[in-house]
């Protein structure tokens, strides 16, 4: 597409897009926020007042079919993704939809597939790809800092949070209806992604997955190995029911280590037989602005910048499910 200027719809204007998202749209060059919409209106009123968007909505059609609107930003739980990517791309607008891409992979190819044949562009939040401190690991990577990679591992585990205890009305992210499984979905996606972008593709997988705590139904613990297609292995374990927190991933090569973590902001160490350096970066006010900067970028004319689309979003989906399918 060759748009002079990008005008953004959100559909789902909930606390994700207060600070991590909604702001970036305002401050990119040749973006704007022009609309907004959630099921209850008042809260999106508020929500525009406060933002300074023009217009709000309490009808996710209205929004969609607005002409003054270019794009849609889709940030409803992933039970939703579907309907309104398809919604968008018949009304011939690009979209930028909430990780994790769909409820499974299935929808995630029907969601392609749609865009395609309306040839609007797909775009999916895995911002990570965009933010300087995946983008210098990967650079690192390249340069072949630590020789011929061997494997990655993984460890991600968590306290359970007091609001995920009640079995009877638990948080939406472990509803699989509404969110596809259960935190490993909403969090370990945002990992599994970033390896792919550092590592490039994974070509099989298997894991285990269990409910260990019983807080509700969707696991809370899943247990991965994969070989991509380059040779290299991984191995991964996230846990949601564990007595503390810990997020540390490690990619392993012939003459070095790099050590990282996907939500932290401690240093990036490199150890090689020369010593140790490391590379701190200050986590971004607005996490997602690096990756709309390039969704915009190629909206307005300079094409394929945009590192995060449907199909990678699609085969983290396709990861997790394999992994979680035993």
């Amino acid at each position: 597409m060759n748009l002079e200027k990008v005008r953004w719809g959100i559909i789902g204007c909930g606390d994700v897009t207060e600070v991590k998202s909604g702001p970036a749209f305002q401050k990119v060059k040749n973006s704007e926020l022009v609309a907004v919409m959630r099921r209850t209106g008042e809260l999106a009123k508020d929500y525009a007042k406060r933002h300074n968007v023009p217009k709000w909505y309490d009808d996710a059609d209205a929004l969609i079919n607005d002409p003054d609107v270019d794009a849609i930003y889709i940030a409803t739980p992933p039970g939703s993704h579907k309907e309104y990517t398809l919604k968008a791309a018949e009304a011939g607008k690009p979209v930028y939809i909430e990780k994790p891409m769909a409820l499974n992979w299935a929808e995630c190819n029907e969601m392609i597939a749609a865009c395609k044949k309306a040839r609007v562009p797909l775009f999916v939040a895995y911002y990570r790809r965009a933010q300087p401190r995946f983008v210098k690991i990967k650079e690192l990577l390249e340069n072949k800092m630590i020789g011929d990679i061997r494997f990655v591992s993984t460890t991600q585990y968590q306290k359970a949070k007091e609001d995920m205890k009640n079995s009877k009305n638990p948080p939406w992210r472990v509803q699989p209806e509404l969110s596809g499984g259960g935190l490993f979905f909403d969090l370990a996606s945002h990992t599994l992604d970033i390896l792919e972008f550092l590592l490039g593709p994974i070509k099989e997988t298997k894991g285990f997955s269990s409910n260990q705590a019983g807080f509700y139904q969707a696991e809370d613990i899943v247990t991965g190995t994969y070989r991509f297609q380059s040779g290299i292995h991984g191995v991964g374990n996230w846990c949601f029911s564990a007595f503390e927190d810990e997020d540390v991933n490690k990619i392993v090569g012939s003459k070095g280590s790099i050590t990282f973590s996907t939500f932290g902001d401690d240093s990036i160490v490199l150890k090689t037989a020369n010593g140790q350096e490391q590379w701190k970066f200050e986590r971004p006010q607005h996490v997602h602005q690096h990756l709309v900067e390039t969704i915009v970028a190629d909206l307005t004319g300079d094409t394929n910048l945009c590192p995060s689309t449907g199909e990678t979003g699609a085969r983290t989906n396709w990861i997790m499910e394999e992994m979680v399918k035993d």
